[in-house]
């Protein structure tokens, strides 16, 4: 199966990430039980056993959909805090910019620590993207001159008030959201962001949620 499933990518039996994209869109909309085979052959219009040329079964899905997960989140994040920045406000401006502009995506980070609540092996990979995340924070801080107390404490603050964004689904207008960034920056790092790194910033995020603006 595996060695038909490395050249057997498109056509009638759909594509790997066909499947994997569907999956993702079941587990955002209806949770982990919603990514079944069947259901998700229906959407794609094709038999069930195409699955099998990509995935040995379900359980083979699901880890892969949490290994797309970390690519659509983790990793985003711990680029972001290793950006090139002209300052520690800067340097948080883009940590920002990554939850808001949509590099870290947080319809399905909601998904998956909703499905840790049922699996305790998905808790754990949860538990070690939040390290990772939170490693990437202090690190960040720690290269702008704070000592390791006040940026594991002030790196805290950072990442479970926008995890708080996501669990709570927190509605609010982009401009909204955008006015409040100058306090935010301030209050996390201790350094109010200049008028030009907020430009840049509101620029930057304006682009990425209005692309054909």
């Amino acid at each position: 199966m595996k060695n038909r499933a490395a050249t057997a990518e498109t056509g009638w039996r759909g594509s790997r990430e066909g499947w994997l994209e569907t999956g993702y869109q079941a587990l955002i909309e209806g949770g982990v039980d919603a990514v079944k085979i069947q259901p998700l052959a229906r959407q794609l219009n094709l038999s069930r056993t195409s699955f099998y040329w990509f995935f040995e079964d379900r359980e083979a899905l699901l880890r892969a959909l949490i290994e797309g997960w970390e690519g659509r989140t983790t990793e985003p994040l711990v680029a972001a805090a290793q950006d090139y920045a002209e300052s520690r406000a800067e340097a948080m401006l883009n940590v920002l910019a990554c939850f808001l502009s949509g590099s870290f995506d947080s319809r399905l980070e909601f998904a998956v620590r909703s499905w840790a609540l049922q699996d305790e092996q998905v808790g754990a990979r949860v538990a070690g993207a939040d390290e990772a995340r939170l490693s990437a924070l202090r690190g960040m801080l720690m290269r702008w001159g704070l000592d390791a107390q006040e940026a594991d404490v002030r790196a805290r603050t950072i990442y479970l008030t926008q995890i708080g964004y996501i669990s709570m689904r927190a509605q609010e207008e982009l401009e909204t959201r955008l006015a409040r960034i100058p306090t935010y920056v301030e209050i996390y790092t201790g350094q109010a962001p200049q008028k030009r790194e907020i430009a840049r910033f509101n620029a930057a995020v304006n682009r990425k949620a209005n692309p054909k603006a």
